[in-house]
């Protein structure tokens, strides 16, 4: 028998999130480690669960392969993932999920450096004499 597994990508500035829902209690599994170990922060891990909590999922453990960005960034594409993998799992979920914000892709992203500047924005020091 074949077994049923749900895969979508997340993205979210410069990271990006590979999911898994396979069908087990609810464990959270991020770069081959546990949620609580992966994030420090209690913010984060909500943000992680946000999805499963909204659609009182708990009926998947999520396995995820994140990489890029830093660790805000990770936890908002593992997000992004786990929405788009709830979809293909119940396409009912769907709205609940869109109306949250949770389908929508940030499009934030770091602004360039322009010549003649230190940084994006961030102009030489100007001095009178």
């Amino acid at each position: 028998m074949a077994k049923v597994e749900y895969t979508a990508v997340g993205r979210r500035k410069e990271a990006v999130a590979r999911v898994r829902l396979v069908p087990g209690d609810g464990k959270i599994v991020v770069n081959k480690r546990d949620l609580d170990n992966y994030f420090g922060l209690e913010t984060l891990k909500m943000t992680v669960r946000q999805p499963l909590t909204l659609t009182n999922t708990t009926n998947f453990d999520v396995l995820v392969n994140v990489r890029g960005g830093g660790i805000s960034g990770q936890a908002g594409a593992i997000r992004h993932g786990v929405s788009r993998a709830l979809c293909k799992a119940d396409p009912e979920l769907r709205e609940t999920l869109k109306r949250n914000g949770l389908l929508t892709r940030d499009p934030r992203m770091k602004e360039r450096k322009k010549y003649g500047l230190k940084a994006a924005r961030r102009a030489p020091q100007f001095s009178k004499r």
